[in-house]
């Protein structure tokens, strides 16, 4: 990864709305201005509707701001090409959703391996990131089995194992604990807390405050707006 003295996430006044039809629109995001740095462990928060899931599809350069600007480790998304951002998307962020979105008659192996199919990585090089990644999340027993066929939270491992291999600079998690049960989801945020001591920055969007607490830096969200932003 390259260094760089900018901030790694750059928000600046931006906002996201949506059209509804007749001229009417929803304001997802009302002028939203925070920095995030390398390193960082953040919690981002709200109850439904608050704007959370659109700020972390903006910072995953899944969706752009209707307004203000969102600069990426110094480079203003908005400026970008299509391909830029896919190349962002693919090798910069690592993404784990609450759905997994993995797919189930395939092995834990190919599926950590996908990402890097798309990046024109070669096979040697796939296979000893593959092993390195299921071994960090306690899996490589579990590398050739479906993963239909092992547990939630193993799949969320799983999740998190393929975030890594394309070494990002940021994962950002969506709700990754919401369809496990509480046991499972504390080890989950104990295994994220583990990768953040190691250096990696975590940006996890949840609505529930157990699971924030495991974050060193809580950021609020009520109607679009962030209404308080606190470190521990």
């Amino acid at each position: 990864m390259q260094k760089n003295s900018s901030p790694l996430i750059d928000f600046r006044e931006v906002k996201k709305y949506y059209i509804l039809g007749d001229e009417s629109h929803y304001n997802a995001l009302n002028g939203i201005t925070l920095k995030i740095e390398k390193g960082e462990f953040v919690a981002v928060m709200g109850p439904s509707g608050s704007g959370k899931s659109t700020m972390m599809h903006i910072m995953g350069a899944l969706d752009m701001p209707t307004g203000g600007n969102y600069l990426f480790q110094g480079k203003d998304i908005g400026k970008l090409s299509d391909d830029k951002l896919a190349e962002i998307r693919n090798r910069e962020i690592g993404f784990v959703f609450q759905a997994f979105n993995l797919l189930p008659r395939t092995t834990v192996f190919k599926n950590v391996e996908r990402p890097m199919m798309y990046a024109g990585i070669s096979k040697s090089e796939r296979e000893k990131r593959v092993i390195d990644a299921v071994k960090l999340v306690g899996l490589d027993d579990k590398a050739q089995n479906l993963s239909n066929h092992i547990s939630g939270g193993q799949i969320q491992r799983v999740a998190i194992a393929r975030a890594l291999v394309m070494d990002p600079s940021i994962i950002l998690a969506d709700e990754p604990t919401g369809n496990l049960d509480t046991a499972t989801a504390n080890g989950i945020m104990e295994f994220l807390q583990e990768l953040n001591k190691k250096g990696r920055t975590i940006i996890v969007i949840t609505h529930e405050e157990h699971i924030a607490k495991f974050a060193k830096r809580r950021i609020r969200l009520v109607d679009g707006k962030i209404v308080t932003d606190t470190k521990t």
